[in-house]
């Protein structure tokens, strides 16, 4: 429901409502994304003449004004304006009267989906760290300010082909850390990089759903194909214990309270990293087996694995543009 405080959702001086000239500013040129939100547009500003993505917000069933999901991710993004491995959130337009809504962000050519499908079999190992810590760099600055992204997937990420600069999309599920959360629907491609703890339907989780998705997309760029690739929510998690093993209260204290988990599971045998990982050296096995602990207490934090030995051959001059401006210093404790 939209309520005064939608009005205080500004980006710079750039918030309008009700304004059909702002709108035409935007000439759609194509139709690149559709989904159950509503629609992506590729778009030019006839004032800038830079390309834009025009995402128009659905809001037919909203009598009562913007639904909850799109005040949350225009808050959230908000928030978290501006980062280089954020995509940029340049306006937001709402025509109540004609209820529509529409979030203009800042143009990037590519879903690192596509890219992956594309380039996979092609990356070197320095693309492989340059973008996995672009990766976690954007979710560090997502966690700093207690925002969990919950979706974290290619079909989420952006990329600049001609810059390799990462940007995270896509905040429709993002949440503030400690806020109740729904259960999530289960898409199957969307299932890879789910957490176990989503999958078993906990009902409040922590940061550590992030870092297993990082786990599942540094794994595919590096083995060349999905973690666990499960075809049902059942599927997923019993291939996830086919590698750890079924757990025990020993090895996930709670697991026995989680709604889904189910005591006659089929007993799973843990398989040896070195067997199930065959493209990994030994610095990236630990890493990612860090990243993909099955108790999420056990997993490695966004901010520790940014500074683990994989990342130490970076160069931290070239880190420094992951950064906002006036804060490339941090990239000095990075990398080499």
């Amino acid at each position: 429901m939209l309520t005064q405080n939608f009005y205080d959702l500004r980006v710079g001086d750039k918030m309008s409502t009700n304004n059909n000239r702002q709108l035409e500013r935007y000439e759609k040129l194509e139709k690149i994304g559709e989904g159950t939100y509503g629609v992506v547009y590729k778009a030019r500003d006839s004032v800038t003449k830079e390309l834009v993505a025009l995402k128009k917000i659905k809001l037919e069933n909203e009598d009562e004004g913007v639904p909850s999901t799109a005040m949350r991710e225009i808050s959230i993004l908000k928030e978290l304006q501006p980062h280089p491995n954020i995509v940029g959130l340049k306006e937001v337009i709402y025509q109540p009267n004609e209820k529509k809504l529409y979030l203009v962000f800042e143009y990037v050519e590519m879903d690192f989906k596509k890219f992956l499908d594309q380039n996979k079999h092609n990356l070197t190992l320095s693309q492989i760290k340059h973008f996995t810590f672009q990766i976690l760099n954007g979710l560090n600055y997502c966690h700093s300010r207690r925002i969990i992204h919950r979706d974290l997937k290619p079909q989420n990420i952006l990329i600049d082909k001609s810059t390799g600069i990462i940007k995270l999309a896509d905040f429709g599920l993002a949440r503030a850390f400690g806020v109740p959360i729904k259960t999530l629907t289960h898409e199957v491609e969307t299932l890879w990089y789910r957490a176990p703890e989503i999958l078993l339907s906990q009902k409040q989780y922590s940061l550590g759903v992030d870092i297993w998705s990082v786990g599942c997309i540094l794994t595919e760029m590096v083995e060349k194909h999905g973690l666990f690739c499960g075809d049902s929510e059942i599927d997923q998690i019993f291939k996830i214990f086919q590698y750890h093993g079924t757990p025990t209260v020993q090895d996930w204290p709670n697991i026995a309270d989680l709604p889904d988990f189910k005591p006659t599971f089929p007993r799973f045998r843990p398989t040896p990293p070195e067997q199930f990982f065959k493209n990994f050296d030994k610095v990236g096995l630990d890493l990612v087996t860090k990243m993909i602990a099955l108790d999420p207490a056990k997993r490695i934090y966004v901010k520790e694995a940014m500074k683990h030995p994989f990342f130490d051959d970076l160069n931290k001059e070239d880190l420094a543009k992951y950064f906002p401006p006036g804060q490339q210093n941090l990239a000095m404790q990075y990398g080499k």
